[in-house]
């Protein structure tokens, strides 16, 4: 592959990787790879799935472990580990401690650093997917490492009252608690989804999904389709498949719809930034998640 810039090569190597359950198929890895050789760089990104491996999400703290012994410079963190990581690091980023979630570890002078790429992620693919849309009210599904970036980069834009949802009760009151203490008594509330749901979404402007539901993985809907609206804008955070069917039911039913691709790319490129210290071409690893999405449809 040709390179754009015209820099000498780094001789550095960059080892980093991936952790979660159900990853083989992630993107995540080639689409790293092709800017670092754009750039010039020896970068090699590894998975480290949880599922093949045989091992649950509590050993997190082992497998982070054994990837610092081995040489990584950093990993990713994706579901189911987002928030079980925070025990076993040394420090996290005003990001990340504020989300109490952590998606991109660095290990930096015999220390791990926690960091959260998602909040920024998901900021800049609503913004440039969903621009001028109404975000005065808006329906969380799924507080977990997602979710929570999700919230915060909402209430962080204006957002006038974030709706929060999740099957586990106390993993939602304490994100919607968390919430109310950033940015006000006001600003966020819990609901519990056969109860509240239909009458919040009917309240909303819009509904953001940050749960694994659709995912290859995980198929179907996260909530009844006579839920969704048509006046309702409509995100997912998943990207495999980019037509989850959750999009493909909210588009059929009038809805604004973006999926998680972007959001992907945007996280991708912090994480790179922070695994590197190199400047990565954003509009760049835009066109390579859409060749690389292509070819793996």
């Amino acid at each position: 592959m040709s390179r754009s810039v015209a820099e000498p090569p780094d001789n550095r190597r960059f080892l980093v990787g991936l952790v979660g359950a159900g990853i083989e198929t992630s993107l995540t890895p080639a689409l790293h790879e092709r800017e670092a050789d754009e750039l010039g760089l020896r970068y090699l990104y590894r998975t480290l799935d949880l599922t093949t491996l045989g091992l649950p999400p509590e050993n997190v703290g082992e497998l982070l472990a054994a990837a610092r012994l081995s040489g990584y410079d950093g990993l990713n963190i994706t579901h189911p580990c987002k928030q079980l990581v925070l025990d076993h690091l040394d420090d996290l980023s005003p990001e990340a401690d504020a989300l109490h979630a952590v998606n991109t570890v660095v290990f930096s002078d015999g220390k791990t650093i926690g960091h959260n790429t998602d909040l920024s992620g998901f900021a800049r693919n609503l913004a440039l997917g969903l621009p001028e849309v109404s975000v005065d009210r808006v329906v969380l599904l799924g507080a977990g490492g997602a979710g929570a970036a999700a919230a915060h980069a909402l209430l962080t834009m204006g957002t006038g009252t974030v709706h929060v949802f999740d099957t586990e009760w106390e993993r939602g009151d304490a994100l919607a608690r968390s919430l109310r203490r950033r940015f006000g008594d006001d600003r966020a509330e819990m609901g519990r989804v056969h109860d509240d749901l239909p009458r919040a979404l009917g309240k909303a402007d819009g509904l953001v999904h940050a749960t694994p539901t659709g995912m290859a993985a995980y198929p179907g809907l996260p909530l009844p389709a006579s839920l969704i609206m048509p006046h309702l804008w409509v995100a997912d955070v998943v990207y495999r498949p980019l037509n989850t069917e959750l999009l493909v039911t909210a588009r059929a039913k009038g809805c604004r719809v973006l999926d998680g691709g972007g959001m992907v790319v945007f996280q991708a490129a912090d994480a790179f930034r922070l695994f590197t210290g190199r400047e990565p071409d954003i509009a760049r690893m835009v066109r390579h998640f859409g060749d690389l999405t292509r070819a793996s449809a």
